[in-house]
């Protein structure tokens, strides 16, 4: 290396330095400066939906956890039997906490925050982007962003976002079920990266996608009546009332809560079911595939198996709207 190039890289680390130095010094003098400096960056304008969706979603988890749990249980009971029993959210409350102590009901908690981390922020980052880039479409055409282009993005972020997701779902999907197995035959995960390890050990590491399409297809619902339902319902109360910002928002989210949970509820029974299914003595599963989940509730079981533990999949949905 010569003189000259030496001298050169020599100057540009101490530049490098300096600035540095000057960057960590306006940090220390100006806290809020520098915040709104790194909030200014694009880098940081890009990743912000994902970090605010994420988060959103993780506080929602930990707040709801216990009614999920509930609402896994009454989806398990009386699984092919028509007349199987009809527990009630407060008996299957009761039993877990009988058959245990009350931190049970946050059983997977685990899972369910890599869950959110991983799926909302996905879920949540898509749908803002997407609507970023159909808006600036929209206007680039004098139009207005519509009903179509919502849906359209609330399903597309959901799909995708379910698909990266789907090893952590299944995940809280064997935590929350443990419970239901005989002693001796129970798994016992201690927490949600132990439950992907012995899954993927003793199942395969194919295993982590099982139940992916149903679980897709309920996103999709899902999002289909979470964000678009909420936008479109945000956007007709800011015109057609005169409620608060705050109220606008909560009655947005009401709505969309309803048609998120009458939509996707029969998915979310079928992705638990899948989920929730391992290998018998003889090598078989209960369920081959989503049609024929779908198939043997509604012949075993009836039709309206699939919308069991409605109010408390409402609860648990409404948050993260």
């Amino acid at each position: 290396m010569s003189t000259s190039t030496s001298q050169q890289a020599a100057e540009g680390a101490k530049q490098a330095a300096n600035e540095a130095k000057d960057t960590i010094k306006s940090a220390v003098d100006d806290p809020k400066g520098a915040k709104n400096n790194v909030i200014r960056q694009p880098w940081m304008k890009a990743a912000l939906p994902f970090i605010n969706g994420g988060l959103g979603g993780m506080t929602a988890t930990t707040v709801i956890q216990p009614i999920d749990m509930v609402k896994v249980r009454l989806q398990l009971a009386g699984e092919g039997a028509k007349t199987g029993p009809r527990p009630s959210p407060l008996q299957v409350t009761r039993e877990i906490i009988a058959s245990g102590k009350v931190m049970d009901l946050y059983t997977g908690l685990s899972a369910g925050l890599l869950r959110q981390a991983v799926y909302t922020t996905a879920r949540l980052g898509f749908f803002d982007t997407f609507m970023i880039a159909l808006t600036k479409r929209a206007e680039d055409k004098g139009q207005k962003i519509g009903f179509a282009e919502r849906a359209a993005a609330g399903l597309s972020a959901g799909g995708l976002a379910a698909m990266i997701g789907n090893p952590a779902d299944l995940a809280l999907i064997r935590m929350q079920s443990d419970g239901l197995k005989p002693k001796d035959k129970r798994a016992n995960y201690r927490s949600v990266f132990h439950a992907l390890t012995h899954i993927s050990k003793s199942e395969g590491i194919y295993a982590l996608w099982a139940g992916a399409f149903p679980t897709v297809v309920r996103a999709m619902a899902l999002n289909f009546g979470q964000l678009a339902f909420f936008s479109e319902a945000k956007a007709q109360l800011k015109t057609k009332t005169d409620l608060s910002s705050r109220t606008q928002t909560l009655t947005a989210s009401a709505i969309a809560g309803f048609f998120a949970s009458f939509l996707s509820l029969p998915f979310d029974f079928v992705k638990t079911r899948l989920q929730k299914q391992q290998k018998g003595p003889d090598g078989r599963v209960p369920y081959s595939s989503m049609v024929d989940c779908f198939r043997k509730v509604a012949k075993d079981e009836g039709l309206l198996r699939f919308y069991r533990g409605f109010g408390t999949y409402y609860v648990r949905i409404a948050p993260h709207a």
